[in-house]
């Protein structure tokens, strides 16, 4: 059926991944392969563009992100316990799955920030509809609990995976790129995979797009921690096998698991997110009662345009007339409304804003609402 990467890491893992979107799908089909995913770390901002150049490429793209799990709940942040994530790759089945899946990285942000963006298990049993999970690197949880010599331990965790995300919705991951750590899980992953009847997966984990590539990932990783490459403390992969790897390499890594690497395949035809790009996706600025979104600016824009200019002002009326009129056309009343909101707020907090800049400084709607502090009229942009 053919080998699929479901664990890739590109540039917008920052500082960590170097596989440059534009080039990964070129080279995956140029390798035969069909579907490829994107698998960031705790971010899902490339995935719109890993979605155009695979589709560009006429390959399938996955859309995922591998997550941090925070050890107790997203809300703990004591360092002596919190410091230190799980991770867990989570590949996007349907557009439910990648509506939960956006969610929960957003909560992550929000609630669950400490030292990297963090969900729980708590999100995870809420939004795990339309998800497939796959366990992860060294760093994810099973891994983690046979290398601490706790079986016990990665049979209650794959486990609890099982029953968050369902039958056929969990697999172990199996990975080697040489590194020893590999070689010692892997007998305790595969025990795992028969004594609770969880499917394997091969994948490679991949930071850049090939193995001459591995010296500049490193780079990045010293300018991530502040060392240099003469260090000897540096963090380190230790390995230059995290590439975009051909079938018959990964197959040459995993002779005795070729239902493994074939089943890459099986889980890239079950996940299909298409992004609609002809529809405006904005969201509706929450009114206050008894207001409507085109009132309501209309109204800001009356009171800004008499602060400004006066009331004797036809040409600055008759502007701001017309703009409104574009703005209402075009659906973009809530947008303004949207920021509006967020540049009021800043200046009246202290937070830095500036003046303005490209377009938009030309624009009276946006100067009446003090989004700008240039002048159109004055200047006559």
């Amino acid at each position: 059926m053919g080998f699929v990467h479901l664990h890739v890491h590109t540039e917008y893992s920052l500082l960590d991944g170097a596989c440059r979107i534009r080039n990964l799908p070129k080279l995956v089909k140029e390798m035969g392969q069909s579907a490829c995913a994107i698998t960031d770390h705790g971010v899902m901002y490339g995935a719109v563009d890993f979605y155009r150049a695979c589709k560009a490429e006429g390959i399938h793209p996955i859309i995922g992100c591998e997550v941090y799990v925070a050890r107790r709940t997203r809300f703990d942040k004591q360092h002596e316990f919190d410091a230190e994530s799980r991770h867990l790759v989570l590949l996007c089945k349907n557009e439910t799955g990648y509506r939960n899946l956006s969610y929960m990285v957003s909560q992550a942000y929000l609630e669950g920030f400490y030292i990297k963006p963090r969900i729980d298990m708590e999100l995870l049993r809420q939004h795990s509809e339309g998800l497939i999970a796959l366990s992860a690197c060294l760093s994810g949880d099973l891994p983690k609990a046979l290398l601490e010599g706790r079986p016990a331990l990665a049979a209650e965790r794959a486990r609890m995976y099982l029953d968050i995300f369902g039958k056929d919705h969990f697999y172990i991951e199996l990975q080697d790129h040489g590194l020893a750590e590999q070689k010692q899980v892997l007998p305790g992953l595969i025990r795992l995979s028969n004594e609770l009847d969880i499917p394997l997966v091969c994948t490679n984990d991949c930071h850049y797009l090939t193995q001459e590539d591995s010296r500049a990932q490193e780079i990045l990783m010293c300018i991530q921690t502040g060392k240099t490459l003469s260090d000897e403390n540096r963090m380190r992969m230790h390995t230059d096998q995290m590439y975009i790897k051909s079938e018959e390499e990964m197959l040459r890594a995993f002779p005795e698991f070729q239902d493994a690497l074939d089943r890459t395949h099986e889980i890239a035809m079950r996940c299909h997110v298409d992004f609609d790009f002809k529809t405006k996706h904005l969201p509706s600025y929450p009114l206050p009662e008894g207001e409507t979104a085109k009132g309501m600016l209309r109204r800001l824009c009356g009171e800004g345009l008499a602060r400004k200019y006066g009331e004797d002002r036809a040409d600055a009326r008759e502007r701001l007339e017309y703009e409104l009129g574009v703005i209402e056309k075009m659906g973009y009343v809530d947008y303004f409304l949207i920021v509006w909101d967020f540049i009021h707020y800043a200046r009246e907090n202290g937070i830095l804003v500036g003046p303005g800049r490209g377009s938009g400084a030309g624009s009276i709607v946006a100067y009446t609402l003090d989004i700008t502090l240039i002048d159109p009229l004055k200047y006559q942009l």
